[in-house]
């Protein structure tokens, strides 16, 4: 995979989805061509700066799906109660999402839990 995402999520899914190598744009190796080959002979190609953010997302907590999905709507703005209406979960069950996320991420606020979820590419803007 050639990409300019570099948070941990987007790398951790992208080998979960099948990527044999993840390289950043801004970053591409001298030596691409040998890059090829060896993801053509089917050997992995995780560059030690990868490799680091992998070991680093290894060691913190993982947000379960409903806790990705209630991020993603609070990246488009929604409020508790809204975004409990969407998912069909009561207010105090987004209450419980939340503050498990704020726990995850380590963080005190929105603000900065969507910060950090946008960093560790957990969400995207649109």
């Amino acid at each position: 995979m050639l990409t300019t995402y570099q948070g941990d999520e987007d790398i951790h899914w992208a080998f979960q989805a099948g990527a044999m190598g993840y390289l950043l744009k801004d970053s591409i190796p001298d030596d691409l061509i040998h890059v090829i080959r060896e993801v053509y002979a089917g050997r992995r190609v995780v560059p030690p700066e990868i490799q680091q953010v992998l070991e680093q997302r290894a060691s913190q907590p993982v947000l379960t799906l409903r806790e990705r999905q209630v991020l993603e709507l609070l990246a488009r703005g929604m409020r508790n109660k809204e975004i409990a209406a969407t998912l069909g979960i009561t207010l105090d069950t987004i209450g419980a999402h939340v503050k498990s996320i704020y726990s995850k991420l380590n963080v005190h606020d929105r603000t900065a839990a969507l910060g950090e979820a946008l960093r560790r590419g957990v969400v995207h803007i649109p």
